[in-house]
């Protein structure tokens, strides 16, 4: 008897023991951290002739009626970058035509603005996201009913007295390209008008 006293004492003694210190332990559990990192995404292009500036910056290109001249601007949209819409800005001085022919690569489409109005001198296509380069032609020329690539046309109405009249006004054909991206979210794609006004740069007022 004297012994289960001393038991039950002993046992009530350790739960006042445990209950007194706070060391009562639940069922408890806990996971390993997940960390979320969200990278940066870009659009990267170049635009690129074989014929380089000269001392002045400016491609010269010498006219002989009849005659085709090598014309190899190519934009390339880099590896790595999102889908998106490129475009080529393509300005002519007033008497371009007088003097040279030529006509858009294949692929490219005229931009129309939110009108439905041509945007005089805007062409554009889409490119999806690739790991690797991307390069676009942007003109050449018809001969008959092939396009002949990478080449314009000196017209061969181009006469002597024009001539002269060119080396006071020479024609010049500019190139600029400009990428926007192509969905304004998960799904729904930009409109080409919407992009391009996305791409201009800003204009300080």
């Amino acid at each position: 008897m004297k012994k289960k006293t001393v038991a039950l004492l002993l046992a009530l003694t350790l739960v006042l023991g445990v209950v007194a210190g706070g060391t009562i332990a639940w069922l408890t559990a806990e996971t390993t951290p997940v960390k979320n990192t969200f990278t940066t995404s870009d659009i990267d292009i170049t635009l690129t002739e074989t014929v380089q500036p000269n001392n002045e910056g400016n491609r010269e290109f010498k006219m002989t009626p009849g005659y085709t001249i090598d014309k190899d601007p190519k934009v390339t949209v880099l590896k790595g970058s999102e889908a998106c819409y490129l475009f080529v800005k393509v300005e002519e001085s007033e008497n371009l035509e007088t003097y040279i022919s030529y006509t858009m690569a294949n692929g490219w489409l005229q931009l129309k603005d939110e009108k439905n109005e041509v945007v005089s001198g805007v062409f554009y296509r889409e490119v999806a996201a690739d790991s690797n380069d991307q390069e676009f032609g942007v003109i050449g020329y018809m001969s008959g009913e092939t396009f002949v690539a990478d080449q314009v046309l000196v017209k061969d109405t181009v006469t002597k007295a024009m001539m002269e009249t060119a080396k006071t006004s020479a024609p010049t054909l500019t190139f600029t390209a400009y990428a926007s991206q192509l969905y304004k979210s998960n799904t729904a794609k930009f409109t080409p008008a919407e992009a391009w006004a996305n791409a201009q740069p800003t204009v300080a007022p």
